[in-house]
């Protein structure tokens, strides 16, 4: 299977290196910033491209893995490609795609950073196609990368997407904000990974509303007042810890 990959951020890195371990021949990557596609080109024995009109259309599969807004723009700028046509995204509807004949979505749920590995076999899969006979050939292509393969409608992965946000990007940011607090009072981080990691680990085993814990789900007025207290020139904080309160509040 020959592929191309049009992106060579995070997503692309991972599945370019997922799909040539799998034994698919990585041939073309395209990115605005033919530096970055080179650099990804060199992991996986492919050929750079500095535009759009160079990609091959005799590929067997073209993935595109461009941030959400520039999709449709690639779209439009890709002729005659006789391939399957994917993107990675799942915010995007599928009939982003519709200028082509064969096209689907192959949606990675999971946080990749280039500078770490991961294990693609534990990474679930969501796939969507415009006709049977496409989705059967993107199952096989899915099956290569991981056993945790997902059928989702549109509809289905945006609602998968922003949970993703909320259980994901929000959570990091938060980490953050954490790490804020610790450094402007002379405190490490390294401090709170332990309580990080142990968090993690009980929602593997319960829902996060059955092991919810601190001052809010206590009602525990004395202590969250302490706390604001300490965030005194800090409206940005004091407002997301009494919005977070208030909601673990309302749902305990």
């Amino acid at each position: 299977m020959k592929v191309t990959f049009v992106g060579s951020g995070n997503v692309a890195t991972h599945m370019a290196l997922a799909l040539k371990a799998a034994g698919a021949l990585i041939d073309q990557i395209w990115s605005r910033n033919i530096g970055h596609a080179a650099a990804l080109a060199d992991l996986v024995g492919a050929r750079p491209v500095s535009g759009l009109s160079e990609i091959d259309t005799n590929a067997d599969l073209v993935v595109i893995a461009v941030k959400d807004d520039a999709i449709a723009e690639v779209c439009n700028a890709l002729k005659g490609i006789g391939a399957l046509v994917v993107h990675t995204s799942g915010a995007t509807d599928l009939h982003v795609l519709s200028s082509f004949a064969n096209y689907g979505v192959l949606y990675p749920l999971q946080t990749f950073s280039k500078s770490r590995p991961i294990d693609f076999n534990k990474v679930p899969l969501f796939i969507e196609a415009n006709n049977p006979p496409v989705l059967d050939e993107l199952k096989i292509i899915a099956s290569r990368l991981s056993p945790l393969i997902y059928q989702a409608t549109s509809d289905q992965r945006k609602i998968l997407h922003l949970s993703a946000v909320f259980a994901c990007n929000f959570v990091n940011h938060l980490y953050e904000l954490g790490n804020r607090v610790l450094q402007d009072n002379g405190l490490d981080f390294e401090m709170l990974r332990p309580l990080i990691l142990e968090t993690a680990e009980k929602v593997q085993h319960d829902l996060p509303l059955n092991v919810q814990t601190g001052p809010a789900v206590r009602n525990d007025q004395q202590t969250i007042l302490k706390h604001l207290k300490l965030l005194d020139g800090e409206p940005g904080l004091q407002e997301i810890y009494q919005a977070l309160s208030k909601s673990i509040k309302k749902t305990s």
